[in-house]
């Protein structure tokens, strides 16, 4: 989203009265993916007075006014003076990311805002995490209700994360009085992400696990920041869920694009996901898998309430996703070159076990070189 032509900028900033009008909004991790983008939106919002931009490094929204630091760093308590709301994005998700450090970024940042709002006098906090967190179970509802039971497990990629910073917006209220939490939940996240689940559509064959249910709900960056604008201007609050409407059961995803399935039992797909993952040859845990196994798609009732509405289709945010997946090759979570998935994919229905060893083969060669 390009910022407003100056023009356009200073007749709005001559008609606002003295002050300016709605509130200042703080946002973490401003400079890239979401947070860029939230705060590219509420710099041209008329209902926001002023943006509040945090981030290691400077972003390129320059109608925010810039905090350089690390939303871990006490002093960031100073820098959230005089803001309403703060909408903290500053999050490490990424699959090549160190599990220990990412939770240690991820938990004590989000600690650190949450305590250093209440010291600012922030009224509200809007956390993003998942609709992973409430976990992918056969007998899940279909859709879940946003007020349903968080039953995730810590088995799947940065979902323990997302599960205590959960448990930390629901202490927050209690550990400070006066302070909000809002917790915004998207499903299946896309447009510029790389997860576990957007891998899933890099691979020659869609997995599927013999006698599960895997159905598939979207979210696309755009809805979710569109979502985040409402939290933070107060237009909604609490729990929320933000995707598409409805789902795709997995017979019309493999239709939509065009990909065949590979069928394996359960055992053989959790062991092997599992043993990969042990010998760091994959960067997804076998827990990942529940996710491409079982439902999880959420109602998104309090944002539709709110007069709300997503601008992407779950067949459109499928065609987006393969458009920007094209060109890359992944089997069993993990990406190869070219030459390495050519092979893979005239395998057919044993793609992912020879994935698999090709991957052991290479390891092994590489350890008797050293």
């Amino acid at each position: 989203m390009s910022s407003p032509d100056p023009q356009v900028r200073a007749a709005r900033n001559h008609s606002t009265p003295p002050g300016g009008r709605g509130p200042v909004v703080a946002v973490t991790g401003a400079a890239t993916g979401v947070g860029d983008l939230l705060t590219r939106r509420l710099a041209a919002s008329d209902e926001v007075r002023q943006v509040l931009a945090i981030d290691e490094r400077r972003g390129e929204v320059p109608e925010a006014h810039w905090h350089v630091l690390d939303v871990r760093d006490p002093a960031i308590a100073e820098k959230l003076r005089g803001a309403d709301v703060v909408v903290h994005l500053a999050l490490d998700l990424d699959l090549e990311s160190d599990a220990a450090a990412r939770t240690a970024y991820n938990v004590r940042g989000t600690q650190t805002v949450l305590t250093a709002a209440a010291a600012a006098g922030v009224h509200r906090v809007v956390l993003c995490t998942s609709a992973m967190v409430y976990g992918a179970l056969a007998d899940n509802d279909v859709p879940l209700s946003e007020d349903a039971e968080l039953k995730a497990t810590a088995e799947a990629t940065g979902v323990g994360d997302l599960l205590e910073i959960e448990r930390l917006a629901r202490r927050a209220p209690r550990a400070h009085p006066g302070l909000n939490v809002t917790v915004v939940r998207p499903a299946v996240l896309v447009g510029g992400t790389d997860t576990a689940l957007t891998r899933y559509f890099e691979s020659p064959r869609l997995l599927v696990v013999a006698g599960s249910r895997p159905t598939w709900q979207f979210c696309h960056v755009d809805d979710l920041v569109t979502a985040l604008e409402y939290a933070a201007l107060e237009k909604v609050e609490g729990e929320l869920a933000v995707g598409c409407d409805g789902w795709l059961e997995q017979e019309e995803v493999e239709e939509l694009s065009g990909i065949r399935r590979m069928e394996l039992p359960s055992a053989v797909a959790l062991g092997a996901a599992a043993r990969l993952h042990r010998i760091g040859l994959t960067p997804s845990p076998a827990g990942d898998l529940a996710y491409t196994m079982h439902p999880w798609v959420v109602s998104v009732s309090r944002l539709h309430d709110a007069g709300w509405r997503p601008q992407w289709t779950n067949e459109e945010v499928l065609a987006a996703l393969l458009e920007e997946v094209e060109g890359r090759h992944t089997v069993a979570g993990r990406r190869l070159g070219r030459k390495d998935a050519t092979a893979a994919g005239a395998a057919g229905a044993t793609v992912a076990l020879l994935g698999t060893a090709a991957l052991v083969r290479r390891a092994r060669k590489a350890r008797r070189r050293i």
